[in-house]
């Protein structure tokens, strides 16, 4: 059991697994501080009226943090590659629990620019306010008068209520503030000790040692920037001398010109080399061997995904 859990924990490696998820994550979150002081100032504005509050406030908080967690969903590589990966082979490959790790990878990823945003509208505490002034309790408020309400506790977050209020505004969004704050320190702390543990439990869990693993980050970055600047030197030659061969000739400066020179292409790379380097891919080894990308696998002549006699497959997921 415990080698089976150690096993699958693998998986955890997705999470702040280099330097550059780190960096990454990092600049979504100032992204995200700069665009909630942004939305703040230019465009929450409190209805001040109850039944109105409740909602309008919570919209505030959540909905840009919906919006932020699907746009991360979209743009991790992961969701693409989980999808590619269930339309060409099904999750055959992968058990319950790697299936599952995998999308707590792609959910993790995608929510440090939502948890960023709630944090520091927590912070802020306008619209907590905002949200919740109409629910406090006259009762709670030494000597508030008994002919104001519900109605009278909602226009608090609007300042515009009468003099003999004005105490008890002070003291209610004073209160509201010390909550919606206490939640935004206690979201962070949650935060920062589910990272630590990740971190733990990657550095524990993975099968590679650190040299490796940090081997591994460098040739899948050096791996992604080159194939994407020869995928734009191979499909620009491949559209030249298509023009070419529709009008004859084909209108070149003279870099383009030295490029269809230097790198002859005759045609398109076939679908299935596509599909076979297109995918989840689980770390491997063939015959003692690291297999550091489909690209790798391909190139290396190994098919499937599965394991077999000749190569040892480990739960160990890549970008």
């Amino acid at each position: 059991m415990a080698a089976f859990i150690a096993e699958n924990f693998r998986f955890l490696s997705l999470f702040f697994k280099s330097k550059d998820v780190m960096i990454f994550n990092g600049l979504v979150a100032l992204g995200t501080v700069g665009s909630e002081e942004l939305f703040s100032v230019m465009a929450f504005h409190c209805p001040c009226s109850p039944a109105r509050n409740y909602i309008y406030g919570l919209a505030a908080i959540g909905v840009p943090a919906l919006a932020l967690f699907l746009i991360g969903v979209v743009w991790n590589n992961h969701t693409w590659n989980l999808v590619a990966e269930c339309h060409k082979r099904g999750t055959k490959n992968f058990s319950a629990a790697a299936t599952f790790l995998l999308f707590g990878s792609i959910m993790g990823r995608a929510a440090v620019a939502p948890v960023t945003w709630s944090v520091f509208s927590l912070l802020r505490g306008e619209a907590y306010i905002c949200a919740l002034s109409e629910f406090v309790q006259p009762a709670s408020l030494d000597k508030f008068p008994a002919e104001y309400g519900a109605e009278a506790l909602a226009r608090f977050p609007c300042r515009d209520v009468p003099a003999n209020l004005t105490k008890f505004r002070d003291e209610v969004t004073r209160r509201l503030k010390y909550e919606s704050q206490l939640f935004g320190w206690l979201l962070i702390g949650i935060v920062a000790v589910l990272i630590f543990l990740t971190k733990c439990l990657k550095h524990c869990c993975s099968p590679l040692s650190y040299r490796q693993e940090a081997y591994w980050d460098q040739y899948r970055s050096n791996e992604d920037k080159l194939f994407r600047r020869t995928a734009e030197v191979h499909s620009r030659v491949l559209a030249a001398n298509n023009v070419k061969q529709f009008f004859g000739f084909v209108a070149l400066d003279k870099e383009e010109k030295e490029m269809v020179q230097e790198f002859p292409v005759e045609s398109a790379q076939p679908s299935p080399q596509w599909n076979a380097i297109t995918g989840v891919y689980i770390y491997r080894e063939d015959k003692g061997f690291p297999l550091y990308s489909r690209l790798h696998k391909w190139a290396k002549g190994v098919e499937g995904n599965g394991p077999s006699p000749e190569a040892h497959e480990m739960l160990f997921l890549a970008s």
